[in-house]
C-alpha cells in the first residue's frame, strides 16, 4: 500500500507560478540556488545523457542581454521587442535551462528535448517549493539562432528549453482557470 506524502501532494494541487513581472528582491543567493538546482537534476533522463545544462543569469548579464536584444531581427514588432528586453532588463536572476542534444544509438532526440521540458518544470517546482517565487517564460527570443548563439553563447547544437525567473513574490496572483479534466481524459479499457 502505497505511504501518501500530504505535504508534497498539497503543493503540486496549490502550486502557481508567478509572473516573473512581480519577482523583486531578495533573490537566492548561489549557496540557496544550488539545492534547487540539484533538485531539478534529478529529472527522468533516459540513458543518463544529461541532455541538459543551466546558465544562471545575474543582474549585469540580464542587463547586458536586455541591450544586446535590440539588434535582433527576430522581433516582429516593437510591442514584441519591448516585452523580450523587459523579461531581461527587468529581472535579477534567471536560470536559462538549455537542451545539449547528446548522440545517442539508444535515445532520441525527442526524448533529450522532453527531459530538457522537465527540468524546466522541475526547477520551477524546487524554487515554488523552497520559498521562492518563480516562472518559466520562453518567448521569441529564446527561439531565435542569433539570440541563441551571439548573445547567450550557445553552440550550435544547443538551444533554449526555458528560462526559469526567480526572486521575491511581490503580489498573489489570482488563481486562473484550470484545464477541465473531463475534456482531456479518456480512459481506455481494453
Amino acid at each position: 500500500m502505497p505511504t501518501p506524502r500530504p505535504d508534497v501532494l498539497d503543493f503540486l494541487a496549490t502550486r502557481r507560478s508567478r509572473p516573473a513581472k512581480t519577482l523583486g528582491l531578495p533573490i537566492p543567493s548561489r549557496a540557496e540556488l544550488m539545492p534547487i538546482l540539484e533538485m531539478a537534476a534529478r529529472t527522468p533522463d533516459h540513458g543518463k545523457l544529461e541532455p541538459w545544462r543551466f546558465l544562471v543569469l545575474e543582474r549585469a548579464a540580464l542587463t547586458r542581454i536586455a541591450g544586446e536584444i535590440a539588434g535582433l531581427n527576430g522581433a516582429q514588432d516593437p510591442e514584441a521587442l519591448e516585452k523580450a528586453q523587459a523579461q531581461f532588463r527587468d529581472a535579477h536572476l534567471a536560470v536559462a535551462v538549455i537542451e545539449v542534444q547528446r548522440p545517442s544509438p539508444k535515445i532520441p532526440a525527442i526524448e533529450q528535448t522532453y527531459s530538457a521540458g522537465a527540468v524546466c518544470l522541475a526547477l520551477l517546482n524546487a524554487a515554488l517549493a523552497s520559498g521562492w517565487g518563480a516562472n518559466w517564460l520562453s518567448g521569441w527570443a529564446s527561439h531565435d539562432r542569433a539570440f541563441a548563439e551571439g548573445v547567450m553563447g550557445l553552440a550550435p547544437h544547443e538551444r533554449i528549453a526555458g528560462l526559469i525567473h526567480i526572486g521575491t513574490e511581490t503580489s498573489a496572483p489570482p488563481e486562473r482557470p484550470r484545464p477541465d479534466l473531463g475534456a482531456i481524459t479518456t480512459w481506455v479499457e481494453a
